[in-house]
């Protein structure tokens, strides 16, 4: 259950991110995500490792975003780029943790199922 609570805070930081950009489906999908920890199934478990890979994915697209237009706009750009790395950075350690110890038979990392 432990390893569970990086990915939950990974989930609520992109929630917050869609919510901010009033992209509500997207926002509301990441809460409702957050069930998909309590549910002991391996599909559940691949989804919530998929859908952080591409919340990872979103934030990298994100900083470098931002920092093309904050470029163009001669504003300094390198301490948002630390900052966005490193939660696209906790995000994926959060899809990578996820499931890691927890019995369920995982493909391409994790457990092996025999």
């Amino acid at each position: 259950m432990l390893r569970s609570i990086p990915a939950v805070l990974a989930l609520l930081v992109l929630a917050a991110h869609f919510y901010r950009a009033a992209a509500f489906v997207p926002a509301v999908l990441c809460v409702a995500a957050i069930a998909l920890v309590f549910v002991k199934r391996p599909w559940a478990l691949l989804v919530l490792r998929w859908g952080l890979a591409a919340g990872a994915v979103v934030w990298m697209m994100t900083a470098w975003r931002i920092a093309q237009d904050r470029m163009a706009a001669g504003k300094p750009y390198l301490r948002m780029l630390v900052i966005l790395g490193a939660v696209a950075a906790f995000t994926a350690v959060a899809a990578w943790a996820l499931g890691r110890g927890s019995g369920l038979p995982l493909r391409g990392g994790g457990q092996v199922s025999h």
